[in-house]
């Protein structure tokens, strides 16, 4: 099978942009793990450039990922896609993430945190549920943060493991096919848009995104649609040619898109005195979903002719790609409250946390490659036995 270049290029991004994105969760007005002393709305409009639709486009792309997986030999699928998402999960919750909340704690606790960061990992692992904001949410201890992506995966996987393995191959092929006519031509912007903006308008206000898996119906109705549209038109070559026909229109709504919202926002003069008018607010909601899909399909559509292209660093970083996701959000957190007291200036600041965070988890990363014990803990294949190097082993997790 032709493996498609294109996607693991913007997954790679993707993921790149989720770095960055949460390096600026330090310094905006929305509740994080840590907060800068300098955090204000000025950033924001910067955060939501890719806010709509970077997490979709990873969502796809792993639909289209697991389609190619059954579509070859699907002996041990369901293990070992458990084991891939499952294993780095739970040792990411023991190991990883811990840090993260410890740290949330020190900080924003009401009256502050004064144990040690053993005595806070003991509370962890009870499921400790005492530490209580000012208004009077709670930290639901354990917990796994930013790698919410993998249960989901996981869930999503599994649905479409056991629509392969239940529905009879003709059913499958049939649905496949209507969906290709369906999603050819316009149809590749049209249907998804009203997808998501059904989603939306229905369910954005009434069902909050918690990340917590069991009560998260919006985050459902937008990750796991996109989700089969990947795994159904993944060998559609009419979807595929019709977004990189579309790319530039696909390119220019979702710019007009992101400028409505945006300007609504933080440009028109609305606030809790001068609240935006519910009409508004419901073409925002519409405006948003179009730029969600619009933004993936002008990506997908301008990276369609990179299908084919193929290089050392891509499987390089293809590679790096997960583990790098795994470590990331902690190395920032970390690495923000080590240098606050510093009181280095936030542009600067900022920079340096950006590329310490991204030295530090490529470091981590060459040696998680060449371990036999934490390759499987951070989702890469074991090594083989003849393998005595890590850098001889094609790993394209």
């Amino acid at each position: 099978m032709q493996r498609r270049h294109d996607l693991d290029w913007l997954r790679v991004i993707a993921f790149g942009l989720l770095v960055l994105y949460h390096v600026g969760m330090y310094y905006v007005s929305w509740g994080w793990h840590v907060k800068s002393p300098f955090a204000n709305e000025g950033p924001e409009p910067f955060m939501l450039l890719s806010s709509p639709w970077r997490m979709s486009l990873l969502f796809l792309i792993s639909g289209v990922t697991t389609a190619y997986m059954l579509r070859g030999p699907a002996n041990g699928f369901f293990r070992r896609r458990s084991r891939q998402l499952l294993l780095p999960l739970l040792f990411g919750m023991l190991v990883i993430v811990p840090p993260q909340a410890y740290l949330q704690v020190v900080e924003q606790l009401p009256g502050g945190y004064g144990e040690s960061y053993l005595a806070f990992y003991g509370k962890y692992l009870s499921g400790y549920h005492g530490f209580c904001g000012t208004d009077g949410d709670c930290l639901l201890l354990p917990t796994w943060n930013h790698l919410w992506f993998l249960p989901y995966l996981w869930s999503y996987t599994v649905l479409a493991w056991l629509a392969w393995r239940l529905l009879p191959a003709t059913a499958l092929q049939r649905l496949r096919a209507a969906l290709g006519r369906a999603m050819s031509g316009w149809g590749a912007l049209l249907l998804p848009v009203a997808v998501l903006a059904a989603a939306r308008l229905l369910m954005a206000e009434r069902f909050e995104q918690t990340h917590a898996l069991i009560d998260d119906w919006y985050s459902h109705a937008q990750y796991f649609s996109v989700f089969l549209i990947g795994f159904l038109a993944a060998f559609d070559s009419r979807f595929w040619e019709a977004l990189q026909r579309l790319r530039w229109v696909s390119l220019l709504v979702a710019a007009a898109c992101y400028a409505a919202f945006v300007h609504a926002w933080y440009f028109a003069g609305y606030d809790d005195a001068h609240p935006i008018p519910e009409a508004l607010r419901l073409w925002l909601r519409l405006a948003w979903a179009a730029d969600q899909w619009c933004a993936i399909a002008a990506l997908l559509g301008f990276a369609y002719r990179w299908r084919h292209a193929d290089s050392p660093a891509l499987r390089y970083l293809t590679m790096a790609v997960f583990p790098v996701y795994i470590l990331h959000q902690t190395v920032i957190v970390v690495l923000a409250h080590a240098l606050k007291p510093l009181k280095i200036a936030p542009g600067l600041e900022a920079m340096l946390l950006v590329g310490a965070t991204f030295a530090l988890c490529f470091a981590g990363y060459a040696l998680i490659r060449r371990s036999r014990i934490l390759r499987p803990l951070f989702g890469l294949h074991p090594l083989n036995g003849s393998a005595a190097s890590a850098a001889a082993v094609p790993d394209r997790s």
